[in-house]
């Protein structure tokens, strides 16, 4: 668990630059030092800048793949919460190393509070027991990788607008058994054939560079804040888990291009002239598209209630919430069965004095 009074802050020098936890006990620990002088658990080296050289796991279960500062082999996975997980080391994986971060605004303590107030919040549909499940040693602050893609999209676009004119017209209705004539305002539509081009750069497009945090999660915590990004340096990470991506720039391109089209799409379509239009279509292609890998700071909260895991995701800089609650079948069973006793009885009323 980080030692959020230690870590580093993102506006100016931090003594948890110059620490590190003991990875036994979390104890802060001075670089150089072989043993934690609070558990006298050994140490994992330091490369030649003085950073703490990281340990890569990836998880068996889930495929979230992370980097921990940190001398031990076995990880509990903050994804799925799985202890199976295998070492690997960055020379087998080629990955690009991340270009910028932002830190955490939120404490892990803000986030636990935020977690059990909401958990607290329970509906008649929740299990009666909900607040008591215990999340001690769940609550983890992890870097998440982002890809963040910026692109010129140019367009051709088609479409058939409409403009809307009124007329009055007189028609004939039978009243009380005689014709009476009268008169209404009716709408129509002139459809006219309009094409043009379109282009508008695009930029902010997050895509989640983990599979353990799915891309609908990773949208529901949105937006970063992005104007606090900084250059990213290791010590950074001090204190924190830091995953490594496992989804591949191509791959995370493909989710983002999907986007921009779509945003594209929406941009032309709003500037159309006319009351309506119809046969739209909307070809686009991308240029001087560029990415960059981002490290964004998120805190997973894994609960367990009977036999199922649930999780609970907190933006770790403006602290906006995400989570799933267990549902109560036995109650869902009880509310049903008062409609549908409810329901017999108004109907049993109304067939005996609604004749």
């Amino acid at each position: 668990m980080p030692l959020t009074a230690q870590r580093p802050r993102i506006d100016a020098p931090s003594p948890a630059a110059m620490t590190r936890p003991c990875a036994s006990c979390g104890a802060p620990v001075e670089p150089g030092d072989k043993f934690c002088g609070s558990c006298g658990a050994s140490q994992p080296t330091e490369t030649a800048d003085g950073a703490t050289a990281p340990s890569y796991f990836r998880c068996r279960d889930c495929g979230a793949e992370v980097a921990v500062t940190s001398a031990q082999r076995s990880y509990t996975c903050a994804f799925c919460d799985s202890n199976y997980v295998v070492e690997f080391t960055p020379e087998q994986t080629g990955r690009q190393a991340p270009e910028f971060v932002i830190g955490f605004a939120v404490t892990q303590q803000k986030a636990e509070e935020v977690f059990r107030r909401w958990l607290e919040r329970s509906s008649f549909f929740r299990p009666g027991d909900l607040s008591t499940s215990r999340i001690e040693g769940k609550v983890r602050g992890a870097y998440i990788p982002f890809w963040s893609f910026s692109t010129l999209a140019e367009s051709r676009w088609s479409a058939s607008i409409g403009e809307y004119w009124y007329e009055t017209e007189t028609y004939t209705e039978t009243e009380n058994g005689k014709p009476v004539t009268k008169t209404r305002t009716v709408q129509r539509t002139e459809w006219w054939d309009l094409d043009g081009e379109h282009s508008q750069f695009y930029s902010g497009c997050l895509i989640s560079g983990s599979r353990g945090l799915n891309q609908q999660d990773a949208s529901a915590i949105q937006p970063f804040n992005l104007a606090a990004l900084k250059r990213y340096e290791p010590f950074y990470l001090a204190g924190w888990l830091s995953e490594e991506y496992s989804v591949a720039r191509d791959d995370a391109l493909d989710m983002c291009l999907y986007e921009f089209r779509r945003r594209e799409k929406s941009n032309v379509a709003s500037f159309l002239p006319g009351d309506t239009y119809g046969k739209f279509q909307v070809e686009t292609e991308f240029s001087r598209t560029n990415s960059d890998l981002l490290l964004l700071p998120v805190y997973l909260l894994n609960y367990r209630y009977g036999e199922k895991l649930y999780r609970f995701v907190v933006n770790g800089q403006t602290g906006k919430i995400i989570g799933e609650k267990p549902v109560s079948w036995t109650r869902v069973a009880v509310a049903a069965g008062v409609v549908a006793v409810t329901v017999g009885v108004v109907a049993l009323l109304i067939s005996l004095f609604g004749r």
